[in-house]
């Protein structure tokens, strides 16, 4: 949809006057999966698509919501921008509203505000994030508060734990707010220290393949595996003294395995402390311009998913495994929380439109669902349009 369509859409909604334009982006994670809220780095870069947010202020004391995706709509008085309705996709920007309250910010003037995705919700791509972040940087320039960019993604990350209930890390907020064209983000999840890396592909595309198996964060299993992390650390702690995982190195964590009982919270701990060290190799191996490397790294991420992390499943497995057999395919990943979602995969040029056709028929023809394919562009974080 173009933005005059966009515009056209509001004026229909709630009348004609001024209006403004924001926009943040989806994100795909090239490498480090589940090591955000564990302290670890992560590498994501922010897609071209995401989620546009128009507003108008108005001299109303309320909030009105709306969406061209959702059907819910909502009207908000301003000293009620603090509390969620039910489990409606609302509470993604009014957990946001409620960030700024916090803070002591008091909203004394209501605003029309009317949301659309080109991002694919459900997919691991961020959509919920990219929410949140459009949400922020909007009320933030709307309102003149002059908050920067890394606590507006903070803000984002608080509203998902406290109005989706998602114990999710800073990473998805992080790549929305701060992303830039052509780099991915080389993200210190402890520190928050970050470089901005850039992703020199000649030859070679980042395929996103949706196996429209929606992704479910809610349902308990990423909590779940947020509580094991704990579990391992407080297994490690007697014999190292550290307090997320992303504190022990590779070397120092195989010296002290054995020590964690549970078998479960074990492979739990293994996965993440392999995934950050993977990581770090693989943003090394792509400032190297060693591509091939780079995707022996995320073949490796995945197969760690799949065994010791058990994110994955059967249709990100068969994404996977049919990726893997087509020439030209260099490297091929589950991407995002897991559970359903999608694949990143590097592929060569001449081999992008065979992996397409391919892979596609090999997994409608073992899953009974039919994917869709992106062909990613890396663009830059959230920002005002118009």
């Amino acid at each position: 949809m173009t933005i005059e369509q966009l515009k056209a859409k509001f004026i229909e909604k709630f009348g004609e006057g001024e209006v403004s334009g924001y926009f943040s982006p989806g994100r795909v994670n090239l490498i480090g999966e589940h090591t955000d809220y564990n302290g670890g780095f992560v590498f994501p870069c922010a897609l071209s698509f995401g989620i546009y947010c128009l507003v108008r202020k108005t001299d109303r004391k309320t909030v009105r919501f709306a969406s061209l995706d959702m059907p819910f709509e909502a009207e908000v008085k301003v000293e009620d921008l603090n509390k969620a309705i039910g489990k409606e996709w609302v509470n993604y920007p009014i957990g946001v509203f409620a960030q700024f309250m916090k803070k002591g910010i008091v909203f004394e003037q209501g605003a029309d505000l009317l949301f659309y995705g080109d991002v694919p919700t459900g997919a691991g791509l961020s959509s919920s994030a990219a929410l949140e972040v459009v949400t922020g940087v909007m009320i933030n320039d709307v309102y003149g508060f002059g908050i920067d960019r890394i606590e507006l993604a903070k803000m984002g990350q608080k509203a998902e734990h406290e109005y989706a209930l998602v114990n999710c890390g800073i990473m998805d907020q992080f790549a929305s707010a701060m992303g830039k064209k052509d780099h991915a983000i080389f993200l210190n999840c402890d520190t928050l220290s970050y470089d901005l890396v850039p992703v020199k592909l000649e030859g070679v595309k980042i395929v996103i393949s949706n196996t429209n198996s929606p992704h479910k964060l809610d349902s308990g299993k990423y909590n779940e595996r947020v509580a094991e992390c704990h579990a391992a650390v407080k297994a490690i702690q007697p014999y190292q003294q550290i307090n997320a995982l992303g504190e022990i190195s590779w070397e120092d964590f195989l010296k002290v395995e054995d020590k964690i009982e549970n078998e479960t919270v074990r492979r739990r701990a293994r996965h993440v402390v392999s995934e950050i060290q993977r990581t770090t190799d693989a943003v090394k191996e792509l400032k190297a311009g060693n591509l091939v490397k780079f995707g022996e790294l995320m073949n490796g991420s995945h197969d760690s998913l799949r065994n010791d992390y058990e994110v994955t499943g059967f249709e990100l497995d068969t994404m996977v495994e049919e990726g893997r057999k087509i020439a030209g395919v260099i490297g091929t990943r589950m991407t995002g929380g897991g559970f359903g979602g999608c694949t990143v995969s590097l592929v060569k040029d001449e081999a992008v439109e065979t992996f397409i056709a391919q892979v596609g028929k090999n997994y409608h023809e073992k899953t009974g669902l039919t994917p869709v394919f992106y062909v990613a562009e890396i663009g830059d974080g959230g920002k005002k349009l118009f």
